[in-house]
């Protein structure tokens, strides 16, 4: 096929000895099979941020660490070096996650390395060298859907383990081979601890693979693993070693609203009257206050 214009910088230096077929296109990116260093493997290009229809990108990048200040200031100020470099951070959140999660234990393509906006990155096959099909694409009995749940919840935890929520973990966003669940698509990663949104995302995840799961398994809907994966993660008591259940107790007691009103009268009052003692004292010409000038050293 025509070589992409993406691409092209890629097959000039080596990096790619053909393109051989496109496999699909996404809301993020543009994905090809590529045959690189004599093996077949795959090239995702990110799309430009314009073209890109990823929503609510900001919740994710919220608590991505910037080392070069340069950089950081050039984000925040929005210059079009800074886009740049917020576009770089988007791009390279996918490769350092995929480093990161694969060290962690947790099955994902195996990344080569992020080149001009274009991830290079392992083609995950079938035994035959097929393309694994998306999870979405996958029907299962009862007993492998219980099982393949409970390996993708253990993904999951180890994800939160390295301290890491996928953030889109969906049935279109899981592969399957003969081994199993392969987890992909991670460039909205977000820092489990930085990211003031991170619990709701890992809720969302879990019950996106719960919802897919149950069709052929109903019982999974009565778990609630992303709850006591939390509660232990926050208690720092969350190991790779940890055993989950997917059983967890809701606190389920009623806030007492009328005594926390009161409380919140009573400091109210408190500082009225606090803010009202300062203003008698500045208003009274025999107070004690000294003022800026009484303070100054002697000429």
């Amino acid at each position: 096929m025509k070589i992409p214009k993406r691409l092209i910088p890629l097959v000039e230096d080596g990096l790619v000895d053909e393109v051989l077929y496109q496999l699909m296109s996404g809301k993020e990116a543009t994905v090809y099979a590529v045959k690189s260093q004599g093996e077949i493997r795959c090239a995702k290009v990110y799309k430009e941020a314009m073209k890109r229809s990823f929503k609510k990108a900001v919740q994710y990048q919220e608590g991505r660490k910037v080392r070069n200040s340069r950089r950081a200031r050039a984000m925040e100020k929005g210059s079009s070096f800074g886009r740049k470099q917020q576009e770089d951070a988007w791009q390279n959140a996918e490769v350092d996650a995929l480093f990161k999660l694969s060290a962690a234990g947790v099955r994902v393509p195996q990344p080569f390395g992020c080149y001009d906006g274009v991830l290079l990155m392992e083609l995950v096959t079938d035994t035959e060298g097929n393309v694994a099909p998306r999870l979405n694409d996958v029907s299962m009995s009862e007993e492998q859907a219980l099982e393949d749940h409970a390996q993708v919840m253990m993904y999951v935890m180890l994800m939160l383990c390295a301290g890491i929520v996928h953030g889109d973990l969906s049935e279109f966003n899981v592969l399957v081979d003969d081994y199993g669940p392969v987890i992909i698509d991670l460039p909205q990663a977000v820092d489990a601890a930085a990211n003031n949104n991170a619990f709701s995302m890992l809720q969302r995840d879990v019950r996106n693979m719960t919802d897919y799961y149950s069709e052929f398994a109903p019982a999974l809907q009565q778990t609630h693993y992303a709850e006591e994966m939390w509660a232990l993660y926050q208690v720092g008591e969350l190991t790779p070693d940890s055993e989950l259940s997917g059983y967890f107790e809701f606190d389920n007691s009623e806030a007492d609203v009328d005594t926390v009103l009161e409380e919140i009268k009573a400091a109210f009052a408190e500082e009225q009257e606090r803010l009202q003692r300062i203003s008698d004292a500045n208003s009274d010409p025999n107070s004690d206050s000294i003022s800026e000038s009484d303070n100054s050293p002697n000429r």
